[in-house]
């Protein structure tokens, strides 16, 4: 395989391996850190509910299906479809916002702070960064429904599945590991 065999723009993959990098290095300190606090570290993870984290995977997952769904009719000349497909991934980001928000007022009202422990400090900052890239993510889903052309479609799928990616890399450094 050779860079010319790659779906899509060769800017786009830059964009996904950068941001895939940023992520890892996160994840990675994290379990650094981890390891050096392997008992504060299960303790803070055991006070997360991990129920949440479990149905915000079951939707992610799903709205990437949605997002894989367009874009196969996209390429097909189904633009309805396609456009539908987009829409209902984009609201599979905005519940998994909304469950993330429930997630995080339930947190703060437990006195989890970004400041309580390391754990929690990598807990926000991951979280929050991918949250910041689902609204990115949704987006860019509803502006290309607007006009639902292939390499367009083609190019939010590919954005939200790197979004689905990056979710199932950090899931088990906040909510299994420890």
């Amino acid at each position: 395989m050779t860079i010319d065999d790659l779906p899509g723009e060769l800017i786009l993959w830059v964009l996904i391996v950068s941001e895939l990098a940023v992520f890892m290095a996160g994840v990675s300190v994290m379990v650094i850190l981890g390891l050096m606090d392997p008992e504060g570290f299960a303790q803070a993870q055991g006070q997360l509910d991990g129920r949440m984290a479990t149905l915000n995977t079951v939707v992610l997952v799903t709205s990437g299906l949605f997002a894989a769904r367009a874009e196969r009719a996209g390429f097909a000349g189904q633009e309805a479809t396609a456009r539908r497909g987009l829409f209902l991934a984009a609201l599979g980001g905005v519940i998994f916002l909304i469950v993330k928000g429930g997630e995080y007022t339930q947190d703060i009202r437990a006195g989890i702070g970004i400041d309580s422990h390391p754990f929690f400090t990598f807990y926000y900052l991951l979280s929050g960064f991918h949250a910041a890239h689902v609204i990115a993510g949704v987006v860019v889903l509803l502006l290309v429904a607007r006009r639902a052309r292939p390499d367009a479609v083609q190019a939010g799928a590919m954005f939200w599945h790197m979004v689905d990616l990056v979710w199932v890399l950090i899931l088990p450094a906040i909510w299994l590991i420890w």
